[in-house]
């Protein structure tokens, strides 16, 4: 079976039921098609120059890297514009050598950046922001981060392991919620319970923590610093889960042991708790750059999302204010990473999905497997409609269009251009009503494919015509610029446009 075989009636109606997704779909993880591809052909230079046209092509992809990351403003931001999984870790590794600072403003360890260093080796984060393997670069983790302890030391131990230094290069803040081990088992427990209509969430404990900061009985980072009343606030939140949930067994001894560890955890973090929102706003008085790195994405939004399939936090342009304590006036430029098709994770509607043997063999060629967990994801068309309600809700000054090369197989490229009604009524814009969502019909642009290897292109002039004219379409479509083109998974592999 061969990617060329995915092919769709650009007619086709897709209704999403809400529990469309096969989660058995995981044991094809590891039995995906050999991808066959040919390289594609660019201007053929003369073998006595071929090392001076080589360093003009060199010197001008800097040029437009410098003039692109020059341009960006002081407080700069990287947002998810899909379901997540775009790959945004990426961006900002690539970006933060030329910031100050890299901040995460929200969400906590579902989710899952994958990043990879100058010599190949990867990186899989969680809670530690993205910028951390750029040396020079001090990293920020919010108020608005709900913190598990034992996964950000992990991740540190794990870093510093292959020789990141990290001691003196995180902060944490002191407004941060902490996520506790049983905010897990109550994530798993309540998912149980949920039974035909679970969210999908990762268990990490994100919800549950979230809940505990609005319902006002949460610990923050900073109560690790009284553990005269730390054991009552922690007996409160256990007692708690104890009574809502009958799979919950809480114990005196338990209650001990946790107290116990956390304050082990408690002298190892001091070093790392700062008041941010102090510090963020000195640093913007100082002309420090920032560069805010966003968890999950605008359609996981629990807002503007597709609620309640969403997550806990706003990983939109808002949660960036509220997640760091710093003013809208100074947040400038905010990057979109959108993938050059959609997929998303767990439940919910999706309204370009793929479904079947078609489906599955994008999620191989893109090697489709979520970083946090394995789960495969599903895959689908990219949804112009709800990129547009994105970059309405966000104002993304420019778009960094991700994994075009995946789609080199295919002989044609489907875009759900605009949504209707079953009765042929147009839909202005992404609804908010799950009904409407899993039964309107998506109306299609169909594109030609390029039947090529882009993945050692280096400049958006030698792209083949048929990929340029995708991603020309895309910008027409949604009114946005896209500056950054990513055609594989290492720090070189990206078009600055």
């Amino acid at each position: 079976m061969n990617l060329s075989s995915l092919r769709l009636d650009s007619n086709s109606i897709f209704t999403v039921p809400e529990r469309s997704f096969i989660s058995g779909r995981g044991a094809y993880r590891n039995s995906g098609p050999h991808r066959r591809v040919v390289m594609c052909s660019v201007k053929p230079v003369a073998a006595s120059s071929s090392s001076s046209s080589s360093a003009v092509a060199e010197q001008g992809v800097n040029e437009a890297r410098l003039s692109r990351i020059g341009s960006l403003s002081q407080v700069s931001g990287v947002l998810g514009s899909q379901w997540g999984d775009e790959g945004k870790g990426k961006l900002v590794d690539i970006l933060a050598k030329h910031f100050d600072i890299v901040a995460r403003c929200q969400g906590g360890a579902n989710a899952g950046h994958t990043i990879y260093n100058a010599e190949g080796k990867k990186f899989a984060l969680h809670l530690v922001p993205s910028g951390i393997l750029n040396e020079e670069t001090l990293c920020v983790i919010g108020n608005g981060v709900v913190v598990h302890l034992p996964e950000l030391f992990k991740e540190i131990e794990g870093l510093e392991s292959n020789g990141i230094s990290c001691s003196g290069r995180i902060l944490v803040s002191d407004r941060a919620h902490l996520l506790f081990d049983f905010h897990q088992v109550v994530d798993g427990l309540r998912e149980a319970e949920l039974a035909s209509s679970f969210i999908g969430t990762t268990k990490r404990g994100i919800g549950p923590c979230y809940s505990s900061k609005v319902i006002r009985n949460g610990i923050r980072v900073s109560d690790l610093r009284h553990m005269d009343t730390f054991p009552q606030k922690l007996d409160v939140l256990f007692s708690e889960a104890a009574s809502r949930f009958k799979g919950f067994n809480y114990t005196p001894e338990m209650l001990r042991e946790e107290v116990e560890r956390y304050k082990r955890f408690a002298e190892r973090l001091e070093p790392f708790i700062v008041d941010t929102v102090h510090y963020m706003n000195e640093a913007i008085s100082e002309k420090k750059t920032i560069l805010v790195e966003g968890g999950q994405a605008t359609m996981l939004d629990i807002d503007f999302g597709t609620y309640p399939f969403v997550t806990s936090s706003s990983p939109s342009a808002g949660g960036i204010c509220t997640g760091l304590g710093i003013a809208p006036r100074v947040v400038g430029d905010l990057i979109g990473v959108v993938k050059a098709y959609n997929t998303r994770v767990g439940s919910g509607p999706f309204p370009t999905e793929i479904l079947g043997k078609s489906g599955d063999l994008l999620r191989f060629a893109g090697q489709e497997f979520g970083t946090n967990t394995g789960r495969p994801r599903r895959c689908g068309w990219l949804d112009i409609v709800a990129l547009k309600y994105c970059c309405q809700i966000n104002g993304f000054s420019s778009l960094n269009l991700t994994k075009l090369d995946v789609l080199s197989d295919l002989p044609e490229i489907q875009l759900g251009v605009s949504y209707k009604q079953i009765d042929g009524t147009p839909i202005k814009s992404f609804p908010s009503d799950l009904c409407v969502l899993e039964q309107l019909k998506v109306e299609y642009e169909v594109m030609g494919g390029w039947h090529c290897d882009i993945s050692s292109i280096r400049n958006y002039s030698n792209l083949p015509k048929a990929a340029r004219q995708y991603v020309e379409r895309i910008e027409e479509l949604v009114g946005i610029p896209i500056h950054y083109i990513g055609i594989g998974p290492g720090r070189d592999a990206l078009i600055y446009k």
